[in-house]
């Protein structure tokens, strides 16, 4: 593989000439990768590229490639073939980029639907990166700088649990319902309408949160009632990911079907191209507007046939049976793990999405922030890619590629469980030290826990030094937190 530069000069040229603001992976030591295969990535000493969608670009690309105002049978064999995965009324596609544009464009069709403005979002929620979604994605607002626009209001995430109505509420699904019932109330009596609810089938970058069962079906009847319509983001979690079903949203039950879909990352496996898919009653009513819509690249014939060879793909390797298969193993694998680690409070997730929400303690459920850093560099070091996300960055985030194998999971498990037995070996050591030497909260952590650190290094403001039980620190992990290095 040819490489035009070396790592440093590459990244020597990306801070000159790339905007600070555009962020890398593992920015202590950033990976280089040049080439990729199924769930493999490789670097430059030494995927996402399958050799059948390879084939189908190539092929069109070799044809022709142009722009959706001509006819051509790649578009519409793709809208057919979308569309069959959607329940009936489901039946109209506008391509696009990216699922950026697949979601400010959800937006411009809810608004013209009936005239009305508002939006309903969930806490902690991305929806893309465009101005009009930065607007409605909670988890980009910056505290003290950004103001909520008016139309825009903040649900509660149904996060049963770290949120406002837990596991042990009777019906968490209505009482997060009726939180979006009171928001449509309060708007209305200040004179506003509500144009649309818009919220992940599973909520991502908020911390892998699996809504309660009966929660759509409730908030959807709410905003119906208030004339407005419901959009389902499945950007990071359709296509079979959750195994069970194609799209997320399905999983909920039948009886729940969204008035706009929007799609994309996975549609294209790394090729750019997105959807949104909606009622024909939507549809035309953004049509009786008069002004067309037309995007220069959605739906061109080299995207279409790269769409058309991935559900292929999907189909003959059964991706979807894998996503259910290798999930179910590596939930119980993970779950082994949970009763052995006590810094896993939570393993939630369907198929190959997955969260691991690490705490410092299991009946405050406190964020492990500092540890989930320690074990993303740590898990890098051992060629195991992670994030940590979630509004307090504290959830691991696995959402492999769908041809991720059993075999892949045990060797991840593997290297998590390593990790997790050294973060305590190293509490450990320090409390015992701490015991021996009758002086609280005072030693230094041991040699091998130090090196470069994850972040600035200070302390969690959250986080009070002084607490103490039976005149030893309060828990084993505030200990890590403070210094904890990689």
């Amino acid at each position: 593989m040819c490489e035009l530069y070396s790592k440093q000069d590459t990244l020597a040229l990306r801070r000159k000439h790339i905007a600070p603001s555009c962020k890398v992976f593992f920015a202590a030591d950033p990976i280089k990768i040049v080439r990729a295969q199924g769930q493999y990535m490789f670097d430059e000493k030494v995927g996402h590229c399958h050799p059948e969608v390879v084939k189908a670009a190539q092929k069109q690309m070799e044809l022709l490639n142009t722009n959706s105002r001509f006819l051509h049978d790649n578009i519409v064999e793709y809208a057919k073939r979308l569309s069959a995965t959607l329940p009936d009324r489901l039946s109209v596609c506008y391509f696009t980029n990216s699922g950026s544009e697949a979601n400010d464009l959800a937006l411009r069709l809810a608004r013209q639907f009936r005239g009305h403005q508002d939006v309903i979002t969930l806490d902690h929620a991305y929806h893309g990166h465009l101005s009009s979604l930065i607007e409605i994605s909670p988890y980009k607002f910056q505290k003290g700088k950004d103001v909520k626009k008016e139309f825009v209001h903040v649900a509660p995430a149904p996060d049963i649990y770290r949120g406002k109505y837990r596991e042990d509420h009777t019906d968490p699904a209505s009482a997060y319902a009726d939180e979006v019932k009171k928001i449509i109330d309060e708007a209305h009596n200040s004179g506003r309408k509500i144009a649309a609810f818009i919220a992940e089938s599973m909520q991502s970058c908020g911390g892998q949160i699996i809504p309660p069962a009966g929660y759509f079906q409730k908030v959807a009847e709410y905003v119906h009632g208030a004339g407005g319509v419901f959009i389902a983001d499945e950007v990071q979690v359709g296509f079979g990911r959750v195994g069970t079903h194609f799209w997320s949203f399905q999983m909920f039950g039948e009886d729940f079907v969204p008035d706009i879909v929007t799609m994309g990352k996975p549609m294209g496996n790394g090729h750019p191209v997105a959807c949104v898919v909606t009622t024909k009653e939507i549809a035309e009513a953004f049509s009786s507007s008069g002004m067309e819509y037309f995007n220069t690249y959605g739906g061109n014939p080299v995207s279409s046939a790269v769409g058309l060879a991935i559900l292929d793909v999907i189909e003959n390797e059964d991706l979807q049976g894998n996503a259910t298969r290798v999930g179910n193993y590596l939930t119980k694998l993970l779950n082994k793990q949970k009763a052995k680690h006590t810094l896993i409070g939570d393993i939630r997730g369907v198929g190959l999405f997955i969260g691991i929400d690490l705490v410092k303690d299991h009946q405050e459920r406190t964020p492990a922030t500092a540890e989930a850093q320690h074990i993303i560099y740590k898990m890098k070091e051992k060629r195991v890619l992670l994030s940590a996300d979630g509004p307090h960055r504290n959830v691991l985030k696995i959402k492999p590629p769908m041809c991720f194998t059993e075999e892949n999971a045990k060797f991840m498990v593997d290297q998590l469980d390593e990790i997790l037995t050294g973060l305590e070996e190293a509490v450990g050591a320090k409390t015992e030290s701490v015991i021996s030497e009758d002086t609280p909260c005072r030693t230094k952590m041991p040699e091998e826990a130090h090196s470069e650190p994850l972040s600035d290094g200070s302390p969690d403001p959250k986080e009070n030094p002084s607490r103490k039980r039976n005149g030893l620190c309060t828990d084993k992990h505030s200990l890590l937190s403070k210094r904890l290095k990689t």
